[in-house]
């Protein structure tokens, strides 16, 4: 048996190799956050996503990593898949992340380039940094440090998906056409985020979510405002109409027939803090009612991502003849992602005023997760990261966001073990312009993954 001697030594040497490491994370990282990998031609050339995908392949193969495969998944992108053996016998773990990233949106308001990695007041920025290309290299490190200090002591499997940020479910499709594929023991999603810097956490819930396109028509073609204006049903005013019945007074969401009292009954998040996470101007009140950990983890919510119509630069004086919106629904664990999108498409449809012409496209699906956190896996990650966080025990939070795949896992592998942690805490501004990651953090969570992988070895000897 380890003395605790011994196995504070071999604690401290893995430490001390994660450490050693970060320059080559940083290197790695650019390397990735260079990649406009976004998973939408209409923005970004397809070549982007290859050229990432190609990279992660070879990193993977520079590993060790056997039968390093482009998986071409039925939405058109590819996702990247390796597997790495252990010692005989041991458990199998599937590590994830994904290369895809959203798009920039504006550029001009990054204080520094989006695809170019960026060190400024303790952080490193760009795209992707955190959401997920950093999961990535969390991984990688893991390995790395492992395998420098006696070996890695599971089979390990890796998926790094290309369209996750999408919602497209190539990866969830090819899954369950391959089921054998991506099968393990436990799984760790590195596609979430501690509570806050510093605090240790796995997610246990997430949302699910709906992408649909409205399109309001009512006229040929648009119309002079002067002389038509007043009579002629202006699509662009019927959209507005539609968009705003989807929120209540106090801006909760408001769809027909959507329960939207859930409570959430876990870790809470104090109004001040998500304040100033959210970076709420001063006298700008919150949305929605319930604490805030109700709203984010346990309720629906509804956000209008775009508007297609005329921008104020250039505007003509015209009726508008069509106008569209795309609209993104979050569903808490027990709702059914497909029953919201039917209330969802009814509800919009009711809405619209004046006989217009509506059309709702479904662009995307996931259904929302709730991980079984009294599993093994848990407590072996909980004592790891009690190491890589000292002073400090793991936080069990929800995430308002959502992972499609963990819901298909979860239905073809029902016995198995998943965690979610990751980069993506709230000063990293996923999704958002200057994100951000930690180096600070990316090296305690790759101890803590290194550390997690031994412990979950030895509880299943």
């Amino acid at each position: 048996m380890e003395s605790s001697s011994t196995r504070q030594q071999a604690q401290a040497a893995l430490a001390a190799t994660v450490a050693s490491l970060q320059s080559r994370a940083r290197t790695e990282l650019a390397e990735l956050v260079a990649f406009k990998s976004v998973a939408d031609e209409a923005q970004f050339p397809r070549s982007e996503c290859e050229a990432a995908a190609n990279w992660v392949a070879g990193a993977l193969r520079t590993e060790g990593f056997e039968d390093v495969a482009l998986l071409d998944t039925p939405d058109g992108t590819q996702s990247v898949y390796g597997y790495l053996p252990g010692p005989a016998g041991a458990p199998t773990v599937l590590l994830y992340a994904h290369y895809d990233v959203q798009p920039p949106l504006d550029e001009a308001s990054w204080v520094s380039p989006p695809f170019e990695l960026t060190e400024r007041n303790g952080r490193w920025y760009g795209r992707g940094a955190a959401d997920c290309k950093g999961g990535l290299i969390m991984h990688l490190s893991a390995l790395r440090a492992l395998k420098a200090n006696g070996g890695v002591p599971v089979h390990v499997k890796v998926i790094v998906e290309g369209s996750e940020e999408q919602g497209t479910g190539g990866l969830e499709r090819y899954a369950e056409a391959h089921p054998e594929l991506l099968a393990a023991d436990a799984i760790v999603i590195g596609d979430a985020g501690n509570f806050r810097l510093g605090l240790p956490t796995v997610t246990a819930t997430l949302r699910g979510m709906t992408l649909v396109r409205v399109q309001v028509d009512t006229l040929e073609g648009n119309l002079h405002s002067g002389m038509f204006g007043g009579a002629a049903p202006d699509a662009l005013a019927a959209l507005i109409r539609v968009l705003d019945s989807l929120r209540a007074e106090d801006g909760s969401t408001t769809v027909d027939g959507l329960e939207d009292q859930g409570v959430w009954d876990g870790l809470q998040y104090p109004v001040e803090n998500f304040r100033e996470d959210a970076k709420v101007l001063d006298g700008v009140s919150l949305i929605g009612s319930g604490t805030v950990a109700d709203r984010l983890w346990a309720r629906p919510a509804v956000t209008v991502l775009g508007i297609d119509c005329p921008p104020v630069i250039g505007a003509t004086p015209s009726v508008h003849a069509s106008a569209r919106a795309l609209i993104s629904l979050r569903v808490p664990p027990g709702m059914d992602a497909a029953e919201a999108t039917k209330l969802l498409n009814a509800h919009l449809e009711k809405a619209t005023p004046w006989n217009a012409r509506v059309a709702v496209e479904q662009v995307g699906q996931g259904q929302p997760f709730r991980a079984d956190t009294d599993s093994p896996a848990y407590a072996s990650m909980a004592e790891a990261m009690r190491i890589a966080y000292p002073g400090e025990e793991m936080q069990t939070a929800g995430m308002g966001g959502s992972i499609p795949l963990c819901n298909t896992l979860a239905a073809l592998y029902p016995d198995t073990e998943i965690l979610l942690i990751g980069l993506s805490e709230p000063e990293a501004q996923i999704h958002a312009v200057n994100e951000s990651v930690s180096p600070e953090e990316l090296e305690r969570l790759s101890l803590a993954e290194a550390l997690f992988l031994g412990n979950y070895a030895e509880s299943k000897r």
